[in-house]
């Protein structure tokens, strides 16, 4: 949880270059990838970080004017990376209005009560989620996978170990 909505921001702006980071490594051949005929979809995962980017925060006061489809399935790479960088910066504009007093204040979500401290500690939760989710679906599809929190198999060279099989 969050004392202040810069905290948070500190955090989020991390969060959101991690995310942009997996996406960077994503193709649009490998974004059809799913573990399951009837299971998600890489890009369907990706799409879906942006899509709920617009809508969480919008449970706590943010305007959408032009909701993201949630159930849309992605062509290629570049609508994932614009939709998710146009949503990040809705979140920085929204976040700019909000002074912290905010964070305690509780609101009727998803059928629950939650703050919007719980709700914003959750937008990063389910970010992390999701990137890990889209990381497992970048293996099975032979994409390289980005480090986030270290490095990944494919960078652990670069630190002097060797490259882990």
């Amino acid at each position: 949880m969050f004392n202040t909505i810069n905290e948070f921001k500190q955090a989020w702006e991390s969060e959101a270059q991690a995310t942009m980071k997996v996406f960077d490594y994503l193709t649009d051949e490998g974004i059809t990838q799913k573990v399951t005929p009837d299971s998600r979809s890489l890009g369907f995962l990706g799409w879906h970080l942006a899509s709920s980017l617009r809508e969480m925060p919008s449970q706590i006061g943010m305007k959408d004017e032009s909701p993201l489809d949630p159930n849309y399935e992605p062509k290629n790479v570049q609508e994932i990376k614009e939709a998710y960088s146009k949503a990040n910066g809705m979140v920085g504009n929204f976040l700019s209005t909000l002074n912290d007093d905010v964070l305690k204040q509780e609101f009727d979500i998803y059928g629950q009560k939650w703050t919007a401290n719980f709700l914003l500690s959750a937008l990063i939760t389910h970010q992390i989620h999701h990137r890990g989710q889209m990381t497992v679906l970048m293996r099975q599809a032979g994409l390289k996978v980005p480090g986030i929190y270290g490095p990944s198999k494919e960078e652990w060279g670069n630190y002097g170990a060797p490259a882990q099989k």
